[in-house]
């Protein structure tokens, strides 16, 4: 359940989802910027799934201060 508390999965299904609307038909247009637009989109879904918060907070891993 940890997965979900945290913000990087629901910012990359949201990107996923805008992604997945688009695929099958609702038009966005962004004009020039549309390369770009689609560019984020996808890094932000490729850093949700590569996201592990298990290892710590968000994007961040844990530190051992016992040493």
């Amino acid at each position: 359940m940890e997965r979900f508390k945290n913000y990087g999965l629901w910012l990359a299904i949201g990107s996923f989802v805008v992604i997945a609307l688009e695929t099958f038909g609702v038009d966005i247009d962004l004009g020039k910027y549309e390369r770009l637009y689609h560019a984020l989109l996808s890094i932000l879904v490729m850093a949700g799934i590569l996201n592990n918060p298990s290892l710590g907070r968000g994007y961040s891993d844990k530190v051992d201060n016992k040493s």
